[in-house]
């Protein structure tokens, strides 16, 4: 019964390293693009930090919002990296409460 239960387990470790390395494969090949996503199709936190979950975003196009995209596309889709965004997010909230 041991021999079985580390067997499993055994597999269990492979099977999760091989998913690891797929998924860490496939995000190599992507870029965080900010103020593409439609509402509720962000992919994890804002810049705001009003949330930290994927979906959760209320606004097209939410400058705080970002989802992961194919590397070398976030400009030809209107994005923009976390450094620009972050200027944008910040100018627009001193206009806001100016």
């Amino acid at each position: 019964m041991k021999t079985n239960i580390a067997a499993a387990a055994a597999l269990a470790t492979v099977m999760t390293l091989g998913v690891v390395d797929a998924v860490e494969a496939a995000s190599k090949k992507k870029e965080k693009c900010y103020g593409v996503s439609p509402a509720g199709q962000n992919d994890c936190g804002n810049l705001a930090g009003t949330h930290s979950c994927a979906g959760q975003s209320t606004v097209d196009n939410d400058i705080g919002e970002w989802r992961l995209v194919p590397k070398g596309t976030c400009k030809e889709l209107g994005g923009y990296d976390k450094k620009e965004a972050k200027k944008l997010f910040k100018e627009m909230q001193a206009e806001k409460n100016s």
